[in-house]
């Protein structure tokens, strides 16, 4: 249906509204809108009036919706007589000027619609071409803040956070450094290391310089527990002593061990612990810590495994 027949039929059905009323005042005022008794009064009064015939089903095809299909002339004609007409024809010819009018106001409601739908693509693509072009692969580096030496392997774990989305988090490569593609200027990261203090990183990048390197502080207790699991000395007692005033006495220590098809894990107390660090028949050997947490100057948490290949 074109725009123009489109607009002519809502007004002859407005004129068939018109007409019912006469006979029926309290009919529904929309055409759309009528049912059951409704249907079959008009029924009635179109084969009374011009002695035409529609079914029910012919109803909600042509007369409910507003978008369905132009009904033949003929019965355009019937239509156009029982409003008053000599035919479809006549009613065009007098009622064109009044669908003009009415497709001057129909057409700004259109582009009032299209013209925003427009702009919200056009911006979703200047937004998707601007990060593209802004998309930029950074490098990060870590280095020891005492010895400025490289903090290599993959062991470093580095956590993402950003505003509105959960955390995700990443492994260093082999060489330490970890690559993020992003078109934020603003990085926000925690970043956790074996043996070094976990941090919480915050870097303005920029596209000049995408080589970022940051300094990690070592963890004193951590590197002490691994120096004393390694150390060969006779002089144990001086290491139990030292080893209690550095792990609090609600301490919870977890030993890792096996491998990904046989995972275990061993808890110690503190008392254990020692015992198992710095007695000459203890078990720990080469400690290799995984994680640690510390609170006013204590050892809280400590996560480790034997390193087997230093034994």
């Amino acid at each position: 249906m074109h725009e123009k027949d489109h607009i002519l039929f809502e007004l002859l059905k407005q004129k068939i509204v018109a007409v019912m009323q006469r006979s029926y005042p309290g009919i529904n005022p929309s055409i759309s809108a009528w049912k059951g008794q409704e249907i079959t009064d008009f029924q009635e009064e179109l084969r009374i009036k011009v002695n035409a015939n529609i079914s029910e089903k012919w109803f909600y095809t042509h007369m409910k919706s507003s978008h369905g299909s132009l009904p033949r002339i003929d019965m355009l004609n019937f239509l156009s007589i029982f409003a008053g007409y000599k035919n479809w024809d006549d009613f065009v010819h007098q009622n064109h000027q009044q669908s003009a009018i009415l497709r001057k106001t129909l057409n700004p409601d259109r582009y009032f619609l299209t013209i925003p739908l427009y702009a919200i693509i056009t911006i979703a693509i200047f937004f998707g071409l601007f990060k593209l072009l802004n998309t930029r692969d950074y490098r990060f580096s870590f280095i020891d803040a005492d010895t400025h030496e490289p903090i290599t392997g993959n062991k470093t774990e580095i956590t993402i956070l950003e505003d509105g989305e959960s955390p995700v988090s990443y492994l260093t490569g082999n060489d330490g450094c970890f690559h993020l593609k992003t078109d934020r200027s603003k990085i926000r990261m925690v970043v956790n290391s074996p043996y070094y203090q976990a941090d919480t990183i915050v870097r303005i990048v920029t596209k000049l310089n995408r080589d970022e390197v940051v300094m990690l502080k070592p963890d004193d207790y951590s590197l002490m527990i691994h120096y004393f699991s390694t150390l060969k000395v006779d002089d144990w007692e001086k290491r139990r002593a030292r080893l209690d005033e550095m792990i609090a006495d609600e301490a919870m220590i977890y030993q890792v061990f096996g491998d990904n098809k046989d995972l275990g894990m061993a808890l110690y107390n503190k008392q254990e612990f020692i015992d198992k660090l710095t007695m000459p028949s203890g078990s720990l050997r080469n400690i290799e810590i995984l994680g640690s947490q510390f609170s006013k100057g204590e050892l809280m948490i400590l996560r480790f495994r034997i390193n087997d290949k230093q034994k």
